[in-house]
Formats: C-alpha cells, sequence, structure tokens
C-alpha cells in the first residue's frame, strides 16, 4: 500500500472484513452526490475543526467546498478581515449551490475578534446589514449563518483570547453577572445582593464597561439577525452561546435571545449551546437541503441522569441540546430506532456529572455504566443500526475506559461516527453534522472520518496532550502550554512520536497496516490544538 495522509488514508470494507487501497480524493468524489456541486464556506476561524475537518465532511459526498485563503481568516494573533471575507464572498458565490458564513468572521473577523475588538455599534450593524445586501443581490443562492453569544469565562487564569483585564479581574466579572443573571430569574436573598454590591465596587468600571459595552453590540447584533433570518435573508441561523454556564452573563443574554426567537416564531433560527460546531451544522443543514433529504435521527442515552445532563461549559440540558443540533441540521427526532437514518448514542455519566479528559481519573478502568453503554453500542451495531457515539462523559477529550470497550469489541471502525473532543456540544453537534451525512457515503470514506476523530479526540487531547504538557517544565526556553513560542519545536517531535506510539498500540489496524509517520503542527502556538497528519503503510506489501 501506499504512503498516504490523513483524509485518504485506508479503506476498510467492513461487510466482507477484506482491506483494500483507499481510492484517491478525486476518485471518490465524482461518485458523490454533490459531484459538480459547489459551497461557499466562511468558517469562525482558522482551526482545524472550523476549517480543513468541516470540509473533508462535505468533500467526501463530493462537494467543492471553497474557504477564504488563510491570511484572510482569524487566528489568534491575527483577528482576521471582515472586509476581505465580504468581497471574497461576492467573488467566489457564482455558480455554488450554498453558502455557509460565520457572522463573527463577517462582523469581526473571527471568534476571538468578537471577544476583543473595538469597534463602534455603526460599524458592526453596518456590516451586518452588508449581508443582507449580499442576499438581495444574490436571492437565488440559499445562504446559511451561524454566529455566537459571547463567552464568560470563570477567570480561571488568563487567556489571550480575553481582554487582558481579564487575567485579574475575570473572576469578579463572571460572580457579578452570574448574580444579575439569578437576580432576573429567580431573586437573590440579601447576602446575594450585598455580594452583588461588593463586587461591583472590586471591579474598575473602565474595565466593566468596556466588557458589557462589547457584549451589548454583540447582542445588538446577534437581535438583528435573527430578525433577518425570519425575514427570509438566511435560510437558517443558529446562534451558539459560547462557553457558558448557569448562571452567567452568557446564559442571561441566551434568555432574552430565546424570548425573542418565540416572538418571531423561531422557524429559521434556532439559540443553543456551542461553537465550533456550528460551522459544521450548517454545512449539514445546506447539504441536506440541496439534496432533498430529511434525516431521522434516533437518539438514546446512558443511564442514570442522561439527556437531564447538563455538561460542564453549557447552559442547559445535553438533551436539549441534542434536539436543537437535529433541527439545526433539518433533520427529526424520531423514537424508534427502525425509523432512523441515524442512531444517536450519547455516552454520559451515571450522575451526570463531567470532568475534564485530561485529568487522571480518566483511566481505562470501566466506571459504573461503562460496560452497559458498550453493550448499547455492540447491541445496535450487531442489528445493523448506523451507530454514531457521542462521548461526553468528559470535556476536552475522549473517555479512554469506552474507547478501550469498543476497541476490545470491535467496534472502532463499524460506527457511523464518533465524536468526543471538546465541549459536551462541541462534540455531540459535529457529531451529528457529519454523522447525519455518513450514509450517502463509501465505507472507505466513512472509515476516514473516524481515523480523524480517534487521532484528535483519544489519542492527543486524552491522552498524549496532558503527556506533552508535563514534560514542558523540563525542556530550555521561553514558553508553556498556553504559548509555546521556543518549546513548539521540541513539543511537535514529542507529540508526534507518542501519538505514533499510541495509535499504533490502541487502533485495530489489520492485516499489518502500521504507522509509518505522524507530523504535527500546533496552529494558534498551544497545546490545546493540534493538527496532525498521519502516514500508514501496509508492513505486508513492502
Amino acid at each position: 500500500m501506499n504512503k498516504r495522509l490523513l483524509g485518504a488514508l485506508t479503506a476498510f470494507c467492513l461487510g466482507a472484513m477484506t482491506m483494500m487501497p483507499a481510492a484517491s480524493a478525486a476518485e471518490v468524489n465524482v461518485k458523490g452526490p454533490g459531484a459538480g456541486k459547489k459551497i461557499v464556506y466562511i468558517p469562525i476561524d482558522n482551526r482545524p475543526v472550523n476549517d480543513s475537518q468541516t470540509v473533508e465532511v462535505a468533500e467526501k459526498l463530493g462537494y467543492k467546498v471553497l474557504v477564504p485563503p488563510k491570511e484572510m481568516l482569524g487566528g489568534i494573533k491575527d483577528y482576521g478581515h471582515p472586509e476581505e471575507l465580504l468581497k471574497w464572498l461576492e467573488e467566489n458565490s457564482p455558480g455554488a449551490q450554498a453558502a455557509v458564513v460565520s457572522t463573527d468572521a463577517m462582523l469581526y473577523g473571527s471568534l476571538v475578534g468578537s471577544r476583543k475588538h473595538d469597534l463602534t455599534a455603526e460599524k458592526i450593524m453596518e456590516r451586518a446589514e452588508a449581508l443582507k445586501a449580499f442576499h438581495e443581490s444574490h436571492k437565488r443562492l440559499p445562504l446559511y449563518a451561524f454566529g455566537t453569544i459571547m463567552r464568560t469565562p470563570r477567570g480561571d487564569g488568563y487567556s489571550s483570547e480575553d481582554p487582558a483585564y481579564y487575567q485579574t479581574y475575570g473572576r469578579q466579572i463572571y460572580a457579578y453577572t452570574g448574580l444579575l443573571d439569578k437576580e432576573e430569574m429567580q431573586g437573590l436573598s440579601r447576602q446575594e445582593k450585598k455580594q452583588l454590591a461588593q463586587l461591583k465596587a472590586e471591579i474598575p468600571a473602565e474595565y466593566l464597561d468596556d466588557w458589557l459595552q462589547r457584549r451589548a453590540k454583540n447582542y445588538d447584533a446577534n437581535e438583528r439577525f435573527m430578525t433577518m433570518a425570519e425575514a427570509g435573508v438566511f435560510n437558517y441561523f443558529l446562534l451558539g452561546c459560547d462557553d457558558s454556564a448557569v448562571p452567567s452573563q452568557t446564559h442571561r443574554e441566551s434568555r432574552h435571545l430565546e424570548e425573542l426567537g418565540e416572538t418571531l416564531g423561531k422557524t429559521r433560527s434556532v439559540v443553543t449551546s456551542g461553537a465550533d460546531e456550528l460551522g459544521m451544522l450548517m454545512v449539514s443543514r445546506a447539504i441536506h437541503d440541496n439534496l432533498r433529504d430529511v434525516p431521522f435521527v434516533y437518539a438514546e442515552y446512558a443511564k442514570g441522569k442522561g439527556a437531564e445532563t447538563i455538561p460542564t461549559y453549557t447552559n442547559e440540558k445535553i438533551g436539549d441540546s441534542v434536539e436543537k443540533a437535529i433541527a439545526a441540521l433539518g433533520g427529526i427526532p424520531v423514537n424508534d430506532p427502525k425509523r432512523a437514518d441515524l442512531v444517536l448514542l450519547v455516552s454520559t455519566n451515571p450522575d451526570g456529572k463531567t470532568s475534564e479528559a485530561n485529568f487522571p481519573v480518566n483511566t481505562t478502568k470501566f466506571r459504573k455504566g461503562t460496560k452497559d453503554f458498550v453493550k448499547k453500542v455492540n447491541d445496535y451495531v450487531q442489528k445493523g443500526y448506523p451507530v454514531a457515539v457521542a462521548d461526553i462523559a468528559y470535556g476536552n477529550g475522549a473517555d479512554n475506559a469506552l474507547l478501550e470497550g469498543l476497541r476490545k469489541d470491535g467496534l472502532q471502525f463499524r460506527l457511523q461516527g464518533y465524536g468526543g473532543w471538546n465541549t459536551a456540544t462541541n462534540s455531540s453537534g459535529f457529531l451529528l453534522g457529519a454523522a447525519s451525512l455518513a450514509n450517502k457515503m463509501s465505507k472507505e470514506d466513512i472509515a476516514d472520518l473516524l481515523f480523524t476523530r480517534y487521532v484528535d479526540d483519544w489519542a492527543y487531547q486524552a491522552n498524549v496532550r496532558q503527556q506533552v504538557a508535563n514534560m514542558l517544565g523540563g525542556w530550555p526556553g521561553e514558553g508553556g502550554y498556553g504559548k509555546l513560542d521556543a518549546k513548539l519545536e521540541p513539543a511537535r517531535e514529542k507529540t508526534a512520536a507518542l501519538l505514533k506510539d499510541f495509535l499504533q498500540r490502541n487502533l485495530c489496524f489489520p492485516w499489518g497496516l502500521k504507522v509509518q509517520e505522524v507530523q504535527v503542527d500546533f496552529p494558534w502556538n498551544r497545546m490545546f490544538e493540534c493538527d496532525a497528519k498521519v502516514v500508514l503503510k501496509d508492513e505486508d506489501k513492502r
């Protein structure tokens, strides 16, 4: 077998249990239902999951997906170029079957830009109206949009993605605005009212004003986009709550925008948790609409709290988030797996609590409920159902015990999809968008997408990431987890070596397949995101 980079790795003929060389991307794509069709897509920023990994899914169906050049997209330092993005959209839309755009990118340049910009309210609304003007001049082009309600970090240390003053006053801002949310929902006790006043006094007025005014501009723009959607400017507008909790300012704003949605009729927009899955969901909807397809999705949860679980970083029950994601991609929930195009099995802890995948507790030892859930997956697969597994017991990475169970039962490449990479809604939402399209893909392409997720979610996020993070302090030069700098190259080398070892030990590569080479990049100069390319070889055909 010739070497292949991730994205055209191996072809699994799962039914006959044989293996053959994968067809090239071009050979596969010309046979897909989207062959000869084009989608223009402006992601929220240049991170792989928002950019290349979303594009990869659509291209498996034959669609040609045009994305702006990297230098136009926002990142960790360069926040993006809204005017250039609008011009690019105008120039590349002719002949497209759909356009999918991030409103954060079109207003501020990117997700990070939405948190740190110094734009006037007038400029923001001018850019918002430019999207309406674009629709007016391209009325036959289906336009799908997605945006975010700004996050409310807990203030656990400084992030370069937030204003600098958040390093010092983040905890107070989080607590203060959380009390404002609680006050509106249920009122405050006398002690909480005193705490509210004390917190306000502790936070410098200019910092609090800056933070709240930036949020107010973002709120007004999202309100406008929801109105535009219901007026037909967008075929759909998906609004996510970036890293949120209850109570918080993000949750407070989402409540008011949901009330607006109810007033407007909420037929073309929805407010939900999440951010980095939104692009995948809207690309998926654009494809389903283009193919005149309505996927039926059956969702089932692990024993215990299940659908009632409110995961870390979210402000709603996971069952509600899943239902909204199904609606957003244009699907319909069903109560019988026999009627479903996709069976979504959601792995949650029995007590409804979530932890972090890089914590020591995340071992391969089965916890309460793990064995039953793996059996559930096996039963549905054995019956021939198209199964996707949403792995959300931990945040920011896979559940090692669950993945070990899937490995032992030979289920790794018998699934329709898998997701466990970031927040619960990031994982489940991206998974739903991708897996709802998988019944139109070859088994080879499904295997490619599964491999992408196992490399990122399991091998890197849940395991190698923390191993390398623990080594950073012993290496010479300036740098650390959030800003690698001088430690970038040794981090790349060590990560590549550990990934190669992990994949070779834990993925069931049949018939002599081995990992030959792993190439790693950290696109934002930090440990959290890893862009890995894997080359496989067949040891029996050297």
